[in-house]
């Protein structure tokens, strides 16, 4: 694989893009000009972006910017920036290629196993946003719980839960693990977007992936699909997410979580 041009972003997502691309340059910067103006100048075969909302807003631009093409959403990438991507909730692999330019190419997390030797980021300044001022900015307040998309272990509830969340809390603490939902239960108005995993949410890939409730719609499948192992938890025994479960119970789900919390703490 030639050499790519990584935009970084955390530290463990940028040691992925890193990983992915085996022979590559970090940069640090929100300016698609002045990230197409160095891999221009710099002759890189290509630009490797986080696919997060913002990391795909960016990686647009910048295609824009370098007039080529863009792949979102790439789970794998070759050495010739074949990617692999899955879609339709995991129904479909396809490989696709950028035809014209320099592609960009925006990998999800979690897809790659983080490399160990990711060095400093060169930062790289400009604006592109000199018709926008800025009046006010206001940084998330994070909580004790790991972010979604970065968990290493997610555990997310459903139509199941009813609207409680106790329980998940509960267990999910007993984990260190994130809390996720499934679409139902934001559109139900029991948690924020921000939890929501699935296709119109956040797509995570932890090593391990807990189902509370959820009988698992396509839409859900395609955002926690690539989880290392899948856990379900539901009463329902033709819940579809079984179909893909390395680990199913079928059950009451308060019981079923009080007594998997309660068998955890004691083993602490």
């Amino acid at each position: 694989m030639s050499k790519v041009l990584v935009v970084a972003d955390n530290e463990k997502v940028t040691a992925e893009l890193f990983a992915a691309a085996k022979d590559a340059v970090v940069v640090e910067s929100k300016s698609a000009k002045a990230i197409a103006e160095y891999a221009t100048a710099h002759g890189f075969a290509a630009v490797f972006v986080v696919a997060s909302m913002d990391g795909k807003e960016l990686a647009g631009r910048i295609a824009v910017a370098l007039n080529s093409g863009i792949i979102t959403d790439a789970i794998a990438v070759d050495s010739d920036f074949v990617t692999t991507q899955s879609i339709f909730g995991g129904s479909y692999t396809v490989k696709a290629k950028v035809s014209q330019g320099i592609p960009v190419i925006t990998l999800r997390p979690g897809s790659v196993e983080p490399a160990t030797n990711v060095p400093e980021a060169i930062k790289l300044e400009g604006d592109d946003n000199s018709l926008v001022t800025i009046k006010n900015v206001k940084p998330k307040v994070k909580g004790a719980r790991p972010e979604l998309a970065e968990a290493k272990i997610v555990v997310s509830g459903g139509r199941g839960i009813d609207g409680d969340w106790s329980n998940v809390e509960k267990f999910a603490d007993s984990l260190g693990a994130a809390i996720g939902a499934s679409r139902a239960a934001v559109d139900a108005g029991w948690c924020s977007h921000e939890m929501q995993v699935g296709q119109t949410g956040k797509t995570v890939s932890p090593d391990l992936y807990v189902a509370c409730g959820i009988s698992g719609a396509i839409q859900h499948k395609a955002g926690m699909q690539t989880a290392k192992n899948i856990v379900v938890i539901n009463k329902d025994p033709e819940a579809p997410l079984f179909e893909i479960a390395d680990f199913g119970i079928v059950g009451d789900l308060a019981s079923v979580l009080a007594q998997a919390s309660e068998l955890i703490k004691a083993r602490k």
